[in-house]
């Protein structure tokens, strides 16, 4: 980002200074405005049921009357908290995975990658309705059938990048000067496939927000005293049947621009990143 701002005019990336611009209000919109706001997101005023966009409320008001300005705020907060408490522990189960493929090779490798391979032919989405229809309105249970189908994407990366670099010639002196296993992991394996991973955390963020938004839009998601951007655009179904617009309408501007604007600060993490190491090599 520092980067990016000590650029002159000619050389700055307008569209990822833009999308740097709708990230942060977005995160800022998630954070500030339910901290501030004095509003109870269980209460509610049928007298201001399904009120637009106004001075009394900037977004209206839903069904229950509750003012939208803040319960997106507190929906996009929560979502934003579980898909990337999601996509840190997918992160974690790949590294471990990935690192462990890729350095012990023959028969754990491919037990490893047999087990990538069946995690990836089964529908996610369905593993994920199965898992949280058990356990319905449970956060943890949302959260888990989230990491056991989204680890494999960073297991493949980090186990590519091992076996590129495990029999480099700084690998082959750490051996010499008497590293065992764990530590040439821990010192030199893991932190260079460090990079890679990282992207992988970035870019898995938008496609856990998707899928929590999905199983909350089927009603197997949050309870209702916690509304997710899945939940609001479940409340607006029936909504715009009675011409209430604004129920659907912002719930997807926030839903797209956070994950449109979080996809593409990946994208171009992965491009420097990758010079980076092209470069180096």
């Amino acid at each position: 980002m520092l980067k990016i701002l000590s650029l002159s005019p000619r050389h700055l990336n307008i569209p990822l200074c833009v999308t740097w611009a709708v990230f942060f209000f977005i995160i800022g919109y998630a954070v500030l405005v339910p901290w501030a706001s004095d509003v109870d997101p269980v209460m509610t005023d049928f007298t201001m049921s399904g009120q637009p966009p106004g001075e009394q409320a900037v977004f209206g008001t839903d069904s229950d009357g509750h003012d939208l300005f803040v319960r997106i705020a507190q929906g996009l907060r929560i979502s934003l908290v579980i898909s990337t408490i999601t996509a840190a522990f997918s992160c974690v189960f790949g590294i471990v995975l990935g690192t462990l493929a890729g350095m012990s090779g023959g028969w754990v490798d491919r037990a490893i990658m047999r087990t990538t391979d069946g995690v990836n032919a089964l529908p996610h989405l369905l593993i994920g309705i199965l898992i949280v229809s058990l356990f319905k309105g449970s956060v943890i249970a949302i959260i888990a059938s989230l990491v056991l189908t989204h680890w494999t994407y960073i297991a493949r990366v980090v186990r590519a990048q091992i076996i590129g670099i495990r029999h480099a010639e700084f690998i082959e002196a750490a051996w010499l000067s008497g590293m065992n296993r764990w530590q040439i992991i821990w010192h030199h394996l893991t932190p260079a496939a460090l990079g890679q991973a990282l992207i992988g955390l970035v870019l898995l963020i938008p496609h856990t927000i998707w899928h929590e938004s999905t199983l909350s839009f089927l009603g197997l998601g949050l309870p209702p005293h916690m509304p997710s951007l899945g939940t609001l655009l479940s409340d607006a179904q029936g909504a715009i049947l009675l011409g209430h617009w604004w129920m659907l309408l912002f719930p997807c501007l926030f839903l797209i621009g956070a994950t449109l604007s979080v996809s593409i600060i990946g994208n171009d993490l992965r491009k420097r990143i990758t010079g980076k190491q092209e470069s180096f090599r």
